[in-house]
């Protein structure tokens, strides 16, 4: 059995930025790039289009809406390193989310699946967190392997880096509209709404019981 966990809202929560169009704005600007008066119509406008189920990275969008005003793309990797500042996360580790961990280690390899389109955000949230780097054995998110949960190669994208099939993969989030696309996929979906984190140790100990 391999579990892997959502990151945001499941195992930690961050502050975001009440106006991620202004953030990312300021964040430019600091780094001499020129925004459009009407960024914060360019921000929101679609401007690629990916698949169904891709996920876009936030630097390809904000690059995107820039040069769709006119705004040459900045070198030296500005765009980037915009994004990353104006996401800079302030984490809190949510309660019962380390002894969960700890506790699915005990059972096989543990991952994170996060949907997240800011490059860096996933790695910075863990390394602030309380969580112990050294029991996940892969970090996958949507930005890098490019596909957002609930589609199903997201899910398959973990269970290959866990090393297990997906019908072993057990999928702990809180979101239903995208966490629990893992029954779809063949894995088998936990929620928070039903299992808590502190209720999920009893809960994998049932399940391999029961195999």
């Amino acid at each position: 059995m391999g579990v892997s966990f959502d990151l945001f809202g499941t195992l930690v929560d961050v502050d975001r930025p009440d106006d991620p169009a202004a953030a990312v704005a300021a964040e430019l600007r600091a780094r001499d790039v020129i925004v459009p008066d009407d960024w914060d119509e360019a921000y929101r406008e679609p401007h690629l289009d990916p698949p169904e189920g891709a996920e876009v990275p936030l630097q390809a969008h904000v690059a995107a809406a820039l040069s769709s005003r006119g705004v040459e793309r900045p070198g030296d990797n500005a765009v980037r390193r915009a994004v990353i500042a104006a996401f800079d996360p302030t984490v809190r580790t949510r309660e019962g989310a380390v002894a969960a961990v700890d506790a699915a280690a005990e059972y096989g390899p543990v991952g994170v699946c996060s949907n997240c389109s800011v490059p860096e955000l996933v790695s910075r949230a863990l390394l602030r967190s309380e969580i112990d780097r050294d029991r996940l054995d892969a970090i996958v998110t949507s930005a890098d392997c490019g596909w957002r949960k609930p589609d199903r190669r997201a899910f398959e994208t973990v269970a290959t880096a866990l090393g297990v099939d997906l019908s072993a993969l057990v999928h702990v989030g809180d979101d239903p509209a995208t966490d629990g696309g893992a029954e779809e996929a063949g894995a088998t979906p936990v929620l928070l709404e039903e299992v808590s984190l502190a209720d999920l140790p009893a809960w994998l100990a049932d399940r391999r019981r029961g195999e």
